[in-house]
């Protein structure tokens, strides 16, 4: 509540423009409804309300883009279902729920809070279409179906132009000033993890916290990154390089926790050539880390390269081992020099047309997920069906439309903070029922004009933007803003009726009640199974590289699959409290082991492509795959140790190099270490763990 009082009564600069800018297309959105003389106004006003979520100008014509097609698409369901079953209201019902069972699974594949909404618009739309035109079934015709799907679209569809084109002209904030903001955090705040990751000092705490607002940045990258898109000529070029360096910081992050690991975790096996260079490659780090010139950045990573790998080329390595880890560090700055190209074009605008491009972090997608979620939003769609038939109340119509809408909206939100964002929405409804009715009774006694709806309705709307411009009083923003709305329903041909206001205000209310305690019951799956379902889906990632292809885009596409489930792995540790962080770590593993994989490949198929090869190398993945799962328990498997020796003993006798036969069993001893720390600290954890 604190959080709300500083919002409202001292709102920041970026705050009170966010609310001005918001009333002034709620405004413009209401006047051209009303002087078109659509049936329902407000509808557009609420539609302007949704577009003021993340309000930079490519968010916002993304947003308006998506929410105009799901709207097409929900209202040309409608009609089809009406089409079919008009006579038969129970089946239309039926088909209203399967259609949002559909938006609300499909929504739980998407991360970006865009696509979910325009699933939220589809379900919306089609529930509109057809539970308007039954709640007046004895005028209904194919003439009536059509007016209210259209005057639908249209007011949707006028929002959403009115919210974009305000976005545009006044005050405009674009995507990319946060996107450079955002990228110079993620360059900065990944040279400082590997700086951490490199020393022998660093604690595990540290390593994980910084890992942490790795995860969470690039995650704001990708999402701004599809926004970007939209801001200009020079738009897709920076969402391209945007995608490029959050792939790219995913393949430091697998990089840099080998070398770092192995110094910490074997310091008798690293001799003394192996601390000198760790040294010299932190330093360099702290060099780019404290430069904001490109060219000073990338020269001293491209020197430091050409110094290792001359390194690489000259020194005597002692062990087939030594000889993998040198050649680690210098993939390790052959990708920090491609991250700051990345970099730099989303920095500078004559550079934003580069080829750099790569594959965007994916949502993780889950079917366990998707059934919980999809079952939630159709059991509050149910709830509120069975009031409506039972009490034929139009204001029950409510109950099936706004908290659908947010139950698809919040089910991408983490599990721990969905019971807080509820009760602030129930919150909100709460206050503008109150304050919805005040208004009522204010423009019952005014002159009528449009200007006094205006400025009344400004007033309102004003500190309920000031909650929606911050993210943790949104919800109370969102609670009052879309139920005032709906509660005073303004347009030419106001009522100021207030028993079916009330009615309104009750049924939308009733409806988010509902979603509160639906929510508590029908819960996300736990913790333990989220993170078995996790690691099971990275072993599946890691079997299905031997059917992909040998580009550089398999790589991509693995970082790119690990990057949302490495973050969902991180939050389940930081909500557990645990402080083995044991579930991140094997998430960075997991990520490791797939570049790992690639590596071994390219070796392999590069000397020998037979299908006597192709075998051995898809056992050894099996048994890569395998042993990662079975560390996860804290057990070590000796499937890999035994694949490994049949791969090597195949490629010997392929007549393979000797130096790519070390490179090989200096892969495998690495990946034992590796193993057999996973195994040993969740061991620990376990019995340390009440």
């Amino acid at each position: 509540m604190n959080a709300l009082i500083e919002a409202v009564f001292r709102p920041d600069k970026t705050a009170v423009v966010f609310a001005i800018k918001g009333v002034l297309s709620m405004a413009l959105a209401l006047f051209l409804a009303m002087a078109l003389g659509l049936d329902r106004p407000y509808w557009a006003v609420v539609s302007a309300v949704f577009l003021q979520v993340r309000p930079e100008t490519g968010l916002v014509i993304q947003k308006g883009i998506i929410q105009v097609g799901g709207t097409i698409i929900g209202s040309l369901v409608g009609i089809a279902i009406l089409a079919a079953f008009m006579p038969y209201p129970e089946l239309a019902l039926l088909c209203i729920g399967a259609w949002i069972w559909i938006n609300a699974a499909l929504s739980s594949t998407v991360r970006s809070i865009n696509y979910t909404y325009g699933f939220a618009m589809a379900g919306m739309s089609a529930a509109m279409v057809v539970l308007l035109t039954m709640a007046d079934a004895s005028s209904a015709s194919s003439q009536t179906v059509f007016s209210i799907a259209s005057s639908r679209v249209a007011e949707l569809v006028l929002g959403a132009g009115c919210a974009v084109l305000v976005s545009q002209l006044i005050w405009p904030v674009s995507v990319k000033d946060g996107l450079r903001k955002n990228g110079q955090v993620l360059i900065n705040k990944t040279l400082k993890y590997m700086e951490l990751e490199l020393a022998t000092d660093s604690t595990h705490k540290q390593r994980h916290d910084h890992a942490d607002q790795i995860l969470d940045t690039l995650m704001a990258i990708t999402d701004d990154a599809s926004g970007v898109a939209f801001e200009g000529p020079e738009g897709p070029g920076r969402s391209r390089a945007a995608n490029l360096m959050c792939n790219r910081v995913m393949s430091l992050m697998a990089n840099v926790q080998i070398l770092g690991r192995f110094q910490r975790q074997y310091p008798d096996e690293a001799h003394q050539w192996y601390g000198e260079w760790m040294q010299r490659i932190a330093a360099t780090f702290a060099t780019v880390e404290a430069t904001r010139d490109y060219e000073q950045a990338h020269d001293a990573a491209r020197q430091l390269r050409k110094e290792l790998r001359q390194f690489h080329r000259q020194f005597e390595f002692q062990s087939s081992l030594e000889f993998r880890l040198c050649k680690i560090a210098i993939d390790l700055v052959s990708d920090l020099i491609v991250t700051l190209k990345a970099w730099q074009a989303i920095e500078q605008a004559d550079l934003s047309d580069t080829q750099l491009k790569a594959v965007s972090i994916q949502s993780y997608k889950d079917g366990l997920v998707a059934v919980i979620n999809a079952t939630r939003s159709v059991v509050v769609f149910a709830i509120g069906a069975f009031i409506w038939i039972q009490t034929g109340a139009t204001a029950a119509l409510m109950l099936m439309i706004m908290p659908v809408v947010f139950s698809i909206m919040f089910s991408h939100l983490p599990t721990a903070i969905i019971p807080v964002v509820v009760t602030r929405l129930v919150q909100g409804v709460a206050v503008s029922t109150v304050v919805g009715l005040g208004v009522l009774g204010l423009l019952s006694q005014s002159s009528g004009d449009f200007e006094i709806l205006v400025m009344v309705l400004g007033m309102v709307f004003f500190p309920g933007l000031l909650a929606l411009a911050n993210r943790p009083t949104l919800p109370y923003g969102l609670g009052f803003l879309i139920p005032i709305t709906i509660i005073v329903q303004p347009s030419n041909a106001m009522t100021f009726d207030v028993a079916r206001s009330l009615g309104t205000a009750m049924g939308i209310m009733v409806g988010v009640v509902i979603l509160y305690w639906v929510f508590k019951i029908i819960t996300p799956a736990g913790n333990k199974t989220m993170q078995g379902r996790l690691l099971q889906s990275t072993a599946d990632d890691l079997l299905e590289l031997a059917d992909r292809g040998r580009s550089e885009q398999t790589e991509e596409w693995f970082n790119s699959r690990m990057g949302d489930r490495l973050l969902r792995l991180a939050l389940s540790d930081r909500n557990s409290g645990s402080e083995f962080r044991v579930m991140t770590d094997l998430g960075l593993t997991g990520l490791n082991l797939g570049h790992v994989a690639l590596r071994m490949r390219r070796i392999v198929q590069d000397h020998s492509d037979s299908p006597e090869s192709r075998r051995h190398y898809e056992h050894w993945l099996k048994a890569l795959a395998s042993s990662y799962l079975a560390a996860a328990k804290g057990q070590q498997s000796p499937q890999l140790a035994k694949a490994s020796e049949r791969l090597q003993a195949h490629m010997q006798e392929q007549h393979m190099p000797d130096a790519f036969l070390s490179l090989i069993a200096g892969m495998n001893e690495r990946l034992g270490y590796t193993f057999r720390r996973t195994a040993n600290n969740v061991q620990e954890m376990n019995q340390r763990m009440p």
